[in-house]
Parts: structure tokens; C-alpha cells; sequence
């Protein structure tokens, strides 16, 4: 059951001056606009790799966290998960962490239990494992 994405950007320009747009393979999304001053400053409608990569870590979380309450016997499971990227062009790895939140539920899950899960996703979470050297938190609410 593997599986290719793929997505393509077109760029003209140097860095500080350049624009692009970025597109998904499937469709779903874009062109999005995409420009180092929007990537470092206010974004101004334009996305970044780092609100992408955002965006991944959040849908990926969310599946391997229901995957782990299924696995425990949760149903009726609803979960909210947000994630924030961090970027400082001046660090080195540049992209310095993600932070995850969750919150959510699921029958038959007391808290203890959900904040077990909750852990074991994020650990076992494709998208964390190819950050892995970046700083990843969990807040779970």
C-alpha cells in the first residue's frame, strides 16, 4: 500500500525579490503563492513550507492518535489537533520545532488513558519521525 505525492512549485526570481506557486498533485488545493518576504514576514494570503508542513504534521497526528484509541477499544472519537511549525532562518536546523495540541475524546478512554495515546501517536507519527531532530511538544488539553 505505498504511496507517492507529489506537488511542484514554480518560482521566478532571486530570494528576496522572487515569487512562486505551489501546487498539489491531487488537486485539492493551490496554486498558493509563496515568497521569502511572506515566508518571514506577514504572510499576506501566501502560505510557506513550514505552514505545509504544518498542516501534514496536524492530518498525520490525527490519524496515528484515532489509530492508537481504536487500538485501546476508544470509539466515538473526536479530536481537534492543531500544530504550529517554528522557522528562524538564523538557526541551524531553521526549522527549530512543531508544536502539537490536542484536544478530544473518545468513549471508553479515560484521561490518563487518552494522554498515553496521545504520547505513543506522537512518537509514532510518520510526519514526527521525518522531523526528527526537531523539537517536538505535545500539549494535550
Amino acid at each position: 500500500m505505498a504511496t507517492t505525492r507529489t506537488a511542484t512549485t514554480t518560482w521566478d526570481g532571486g530570494l528576496a525579490e522572487g515569487t512562486g506557486t505551489t501546487s498539489v498533485g491531487s488537486g485539492t488545493f493551490g496554486p498558493v503563492s509563496v515568497s521569502w518576504p511572506r515566508r518571514t514576514e506577514d504572510p499576506q494570503g501566501a502560505t510557506s513550507p513550514e505552514e505545509l508542513i504544518a498542516a501534514a504534521h496536524a492530518s498525520c497526528y490525527a490519524m496515528a492518535l484515532s489509530h492508537e484509541l481504536g487500538q485501546a477499544g476508544g470509539t466515538d472519537i473526536h479530536l481537534e489537533i492543531s500544530a504550529a511549525v517554528s522557522f528562524d532562518p538564523t538557526a541551524s536546523p531553521p526549522i527549530t520545532g512543531s508544536a502539537l495540541t490536542v484536544s478530544g475524546s473518545a468513549s471508553g478512554i479515560d484521561a490518563a488513558g487518552f494522554r498515553e495515546k496521545a504520547e505513543a501517536a506522537k512518537a509514532g507519527c510518520p510526519v514526527s519521525q521525518a522531523l526528527a531532530g526537531v523539537n517536538i511538544t505535545l500539549t494535550v488539553q
